[in-house]
């Protein structure tokens, strides 16, 4: 079943100059083969109180919702596995860890009431992953809501259209169930602009009564919405961060740029990156105005990024405050030392505990600081009487808890 690899295109972005598409391409056995170990991963999506873990499938769970979509007569395009589980599979780098599972139903809403009944119906095939013992007859979708759902979604205006319903999973790797009848902007950044479409390998497990070997196995495309695919696919390879028009995206894209940088990224275009972060910063505090907002922003990627690492959280944030004291134009004076101050609290209160516990591995202490935090192995000591850092390069282990 797999060919040679070929590829076409949609939209003249993606085209080279001798019209060859750009923006498609096939998977090699490798990747299908990886594609294959995460759809039959068992992902645990953990319930609230008393509810039980669910051990969910991913192929089950999209058998399931594809079924119960057809049985509603929602017309369904395509599935796709979306973000950075697509690019886990495309990459070749071994050590390539992915958060959430992202998974793309492209569906026709034509009314505003299908995005509440897709919401209904995915709530009631969370009932088929229940154990046997449990009596469903009297678990509503409400409580099954608040006892799974992390986070619920909808977007209804002129360019975009869609829902998204992501399931907890309190290691991370929440399952991100999105129906997209049309979305203006699909990406952040080149290297999680990839969708891989799945249905070929749905119907692979439906039908073939073989398993997949090197010489048998279904044609999967995958496509990078970012337009050329051979560019973001160098950018995956070569860990590089490219992007364009940032003031589309919600956020300005600054959090996930923060967090490229930490995961050792490098800007494809040096001569562009200032004039980018500018961008990122200005759409940032359009869209979290308030120091309220920005605080519950931070806190939430923090958790869903950065599960049980400390040091990774306190790296991100001394990388954020930089990007944003460098690179903020749009905030007058007192709103921008507003944010850094919530930054340096919050990196501040990361500090602490990393301290706690390295005090108490080693078993000792130093004296308090009289005047401010100091930043291990990143050379800044943070002076909370002019509110500034300062370059260093030798650091106590100690910390001012006052």
């Amino acid at each position: 079943m797999a060919g040679d690899t070929r590829s076409c295109c949609s939209g003249s972005e993606s085209a080279t100059s001798d019209g060859e598409a750009t923006q498609l391409r096939l998977l090699d056995y490798e990747q299908v083969r990886k594609l294959d170990q995460v759809l039959n991963d068992v992902v645990p999506i953990h319930g609230r109180g008393n509810f039980p873990t669910l051990e969910i499938c991913l192929k089950s769970l999209v058998q399931v919702v594809r079924k119960r979509l057809s049985e509603e007569g929602i017309p369904l395009r395509d599935v796709r596995l979306n973000g950075s589980t697509a690019s886990y599979i495309l990459s070749d780098e071994s050590a390539f860890c992915y958060n959430d599972l992202d998974l793309i139903f492209g569906v026709s809403l034509d009314s505003p009431s299908d995005l509440q009944r897709i919401k209904e119906m995915v709530l009631d095939c969370l009932l088929d992953f229940l154990p046997c013992e449990t009596r469903k007859e009297r678990i509503s979708p409400l409580t099954l809501k608040d006892a799974y759902v992390q986070k619920l979604v909808k977007i209804a205006n002129e360019n975009d259209r869609w829902s998204l319903i992501s399931l907890t999973n309190n290691n991370g790797r929440n399952v991100e169930l999105k129906f997209v009848d049309r979305m203006r902007r699909q990406f952040e950044f080149s290297v999680d602009s990839f969708q891989i479409v799945l249905d070929s390998l749905l119907s692979f497990y439906e039908h073939s009564e073989v398993e997949m070997t090197q010489h048998f196995y279904p044609s999967v495309i995958a496509e990078s919405v970012y337009g050329d695919f051979s560019l973001a696919l160098f950018h995956l390879h070569n860990r590089l961060i490219a992007t364009r028009n940032p003031e589309e995206i919600r956020g300005g894209g600054l959090l996930k740029y923060c967090n490229l940088l930490v995961r050792e990224y490098n800007p494809a275009c040096h001569a562009e990156i200032k004039s980018l972060e500018r961008y990122m910063c200005s759409r940032f505090f359009i869209d979290f105005s308030d120091i309220v907002q920005q605080q519950q922003k931070l806190e939430k990627y923090l958790n869903n990024h950065f599960v049980g690492d400390e040091e990774a959280k306190y790296r991100y944030l001394i990388t954020l405050r930089r990007v944003i004291q460098e690179s903020t134009v749009c905030l007058m004076s007192h709103e921008r030392r507003q944010t850094l101050r919530l930054i340096d609290c919050m990196a501040y209160n990361i500090y602490c505990g990393l301290q706690h516990h390295r005090n108490q591995a080693m078993n000792s202490s130093g004296p308090p600081s009289p005047n401010g935090v100091m930043y291990p192995g990143q050379g800044y000591f943070y002076d909370g009487n002019t509110n500034s850092f300062f370059i260093t390069n030798a650091y106590p282990t100690w910390i001012s808890c006052q």
